[in-house]
């Protein structure tokens, strides 16, 4: 069965927000007396959810007001901290064009998500973006929020393929028994990518256009 809809995780994949992340994240820290931290660090950490960062990258203070104080701070930083990965801003209208159903499932707070999508310029093309609060909280590697999506947009998992750029993606989109792809991302997490054995590796996010043609033409 041809694919019918391509679902993207966010940072890493579809958008470099890594400064905005490492902003926040050093002003937590700083909030409680800590040093900041290069962002090659906060990279390491990220994707595993707001509250998995805050316990790994401010350790010793309580994780629940940690995550306020970047949530207050984020929006100050996120607009001039994120900008598109390469090749998204050609790729995701010509996808939406040819006849594909886009959604976003991240691990970031689904509100910061959706609004950095619409300052991307991105909101028109994509019909779903979901988070954590979606699914009672679950974050991937949880299938839950891929489930979710699939569910919403009335399809079969076979119809989907999800891209991402980290093992958590890959592993996510296993559980779901949904396809996943891998493209060169930001973040280099613990675990290797490839390692996660992905149904496939791009060299380049406008890859997808070689590899998901028209619908119409079928």
């Amino acid at each position: 069965m041809p694919f019918r809809a391509v679902f993207f995780d966010f940072d890493g994949t579809l958008a470099d927000s890594f400064e905005a992340i490492t902003a926040s994240t050093n002003h937590v820290r700083s909030s409680f007396g800590l040093p900041g931290l290069p962002e090659s660090v906060v990279r390491e950490c990220v994707g595993f959810g707001l509250p998995n960062l805050m316990e790994h990258l401010v350790p010793g203070f309580d994780t629940n007001e940690a995550v306020a104080r970047y949530r207050q701070h984020h929006p100050l930083v996120m607009f001039t901290g994120t900008r598109l990965m390469r090749g998204v801003a050609e790729t995701l209208p010509i996808l939406h064009q040819r006849g594909f159903k886009l959604g976003v499932c991240s691990n970031k707070q689904v509100q910061f998500t959706k609004t950095l999508i619409e300052s991307l310029g991105l909101g028109r093309f994509i019909e779903l973006v979901l988070g954590p609060e979606d699914v009672f909280g679950r974050v991937k590697p949880d299938p839950a929020m891929l489930m979710e999506a699939v569910a919403r947009l009335g399809l079969q998992r076979d119809e989907v393929v999800y891209v991402g750029d980290m093992a958590i993606d890959v592993h996510t989109a296993q559980a779901a028994k949904i396809r996943v792809w891998l493209v060169p991302g930001g973040a280099t997490g613990r675990e290797s990518a490839a390692a996660a054995c992905p149904d496939r590796e791009l060299t380049q996010f406008g890859e997808l256009l070689d590899l998901l043609p028209d619908l119409s033409a079928h």
